[in-house]
């Protein structure tokens, strides 16, 4: 009996997370099909069932991912008063739990570097979900396109810079100096 759209439909979707967190963590070419099957609790014979290639994975996981780190915020901005959104989407942003979490983060620090060098397919992939971001961004910010594509450039930014020192204390530095400054040229005016 042939299993289900459905239940074809659930696999592809565990396949997707699997690499969606394997990638940020590790890197896209140092995580294989079979890593990638082996964390979703499937066997790696049936990934061409799902897939016709590893880059059309990595396009779909680049999607989750993004879809994941905005549904996120959008629900620390949510919990915050309106003239606190986008300074608590900085904190959260900016934040040792997000550094220290790679395979739930942001995939933009994670591998923005690896995607440079990627297939145009996977650059056009990331390129729309950079640009879903920096709606998400300027939606919350109130501002124009410039000022969302310096804010989140200085975001993902510091969070590449503070995952890759080796001194706790300067990456909590990086983070908290960023965090503030953002905050800071984010504020409303007094009136």
């Amino acid at each position: 009996m042939p299993y289900t759209k459905k239940h074809k439909m659930n696999i592809r979707h565990k396949i997707v997370q699997s690499a969606s967190q394997a990638f940020r963590a590790n890197g896209i070419k140092a995580v294989s099909v079979p890593q990638i099957m082996s964390g979703a609790g499937l066997t790696h014979g049936g990934f061409y069932a799902h897939f016709d290639s590893k880059e059309q994975l990595v396009a779909e996981a680049c999607k989750s991912a993004m879809e994941s780190t905005v549904t996120r915020l959008g629900s620390v901005a949510e919990q915050a008063s309106v003239e606190e959104k986008l300074g608590a989407v900085i904190e959260s942003y900016l934040s040792a739990a997000h550094r220290d979490s790679a395979e739930q983060g942001c995939i933009m620090p994670a591998l923005a570097g690896e995607i440079a060098r990627s297939s145009d397919d996977i650059r056009e992939v990331f390129t729309e979900e950079v640009s879903r971001f920096l709606s998400f961004v300027s939606g919350l910010a109130g501002q124009g396109e410039d000022k969302s594509i310096a804010l989140t450039a200085t975001m993902v930014g510091s969070i590449l810079l503070a995952r890759s020192v080796n001194d706790p204390e300067l990456s909590n530095k990086i983070l908290s100096a960023c965090q503030a400054d953002l905050k800071q040229r984010t504020a409303s005016p007094v009136s």
